[in-house]
């Protein structure tokens, strides 16, 4: 906001206030700047933010870390939660006013936030704006992993690595509503939430994982959910039963390593090859929620908007939960990743105006 004088006296004008990543930072890095309000062209809306988020891209991207982000300086945040203030041509006047969700991949810490109209998804009456921030990206990712990947139906058995975190805590709720049987992973310190949930907790410190696993479940599991990579990701794909189904979507264990971005993901398509090669009824897949987007992006975002409205469904029917692990304001993005980076919270760091 900012104040200026016209006849009639102070005026309060809205502005443009926008998170940057000026390059290879520590968190206090980041810089903020201001700027006028964006102007909506064809087929485009503004949307004025009330929720965005920390994720683990994020905490790549400082690093320089994440395989496809765009060259410094660029303002981070994968999604945002906000409404509809303005509307270009080609667009109907009714959005204007409504309460969206939109999945952008960078963009999202501004106050002010142009998107493509057939981008944003309605958020429903009853869920605010925090709430739904945390189910957009990380409610989208762990709906179709577990969904349109692994297909986990009633009955069958997942390990959920990072039970707790942002994409993990949706996982597990959304298995143990479709009937699943829920073993995650995460630091002693949650495992009394996890119990409550009903997930069989094992500590991720523990020196053989996979022999607490195959404890837990003796024939293997039907699905494995990994962030992590790295050379763990073998064990993952050999607590498989036949016919199980390994999803890995990301490379946690090589955040702060050096060299290539690409190399950590190159690595993992390359095991999902070899595996799936392999004449043993298992299956594996790198998850990316963006793949196809360029190639048929029409079906892109029906699929994102039929994933996110069966999310938000979830949420009112009470199979899921909106876990905050903190608020701050934008202007306090610096402390929000930090915060987020520690590993100390449970849930997603949530950025207001």
């Amino acid at each position: 906001m900012e104040v200026v004088m016209n006849a009639e006296g102070p005026v309060t004008v809205e502005g443009l206030v926008e998170v940057v990543l000026p390059g290879k930072v520590e968190p206090e890095g980041l810089e903020i700047r201001h700027g006028a309000v964006p102007t909506p062209g064809p087929g485009q809306v503004v949307v004025r933010m009330e929720a965005t988020g920390v994720s683990f891209a994020e905490q790549q991207m400082r690093r320089g870390r994440y395989y496809d982000q765009p060259p410094f300086p660029f303002v981070p945040g994968y999604d945002l939660v906000g409404t509809v203030q303005a509307t270009g041509a080609g667009v109907g006047p009714g959005l204007t006013g409504t309460r969206v969700a939109a999945l952008v991949k960078v963009g999202g810490w501004a106050s002010h936030v142009l998107v493509d109209a057939a981008d944003v998804v309605p958020v429903p009456d009853g869920i605010g704006a925090a709430e739904a921030e945390t189910l957009v990206v990380n409610g989208i990712t762990a709906w179709q992993m577990l969904h349109r990947k692994a297909r986990v139906r009633a009955g069958g058995t997942v390990l959920v690595h990072g039970a707790n975190g942002g994409v993990g805590s949706v996982l597990v709720q959304l298995a143990l509503a479709a009937g699943a049987t829920v073993i995650g992973t995460a630091s002693a310190r949650h495992h009394d939430a996890l119990r409550a949930r009903g997930v069989f907790p094992v500590d991720y410190r523990d020196t053989d994982v996979a022999a607490r696993v195959r404890a837990l479940a003796p024939g293997g599991v039907d699905a494995v959910f990994d962030h992590v990579g790295g050379p763990g990701i073998v064990d993952s794909w050999r607590l498989l039963a036949r016919g199980g189904t390994l999803v890995s979507y990301g490379s946690a264990a090589t955040r702060d390593d050096e060299g290539s971005k690409q190399l950590p993901v190159l690595k993992l398509l390359g095991r999902v090859w070899v595996w799936n090669a392999l004449p043993n009824g298992r299956h594996a897949y790198f998850f990316n929620v963006w793949a196809g987007r360029a190639l048929a992006k029409d079906r892109f975002r029906a699929r994102l908007r039929a994933d996110l409205t069966e999310v938000f469904d979830a949420f009112r029917r009470g199979e899921v939960t909106a876990q905050i692990a903190a608020r701050l304001p934008l202007d306090r993005a610096s402390e929000a990743l930090r915060l987020a980076e520690s590993g100390t919270v449970a849930g997603k760091v949530v950025l207001t105006p």
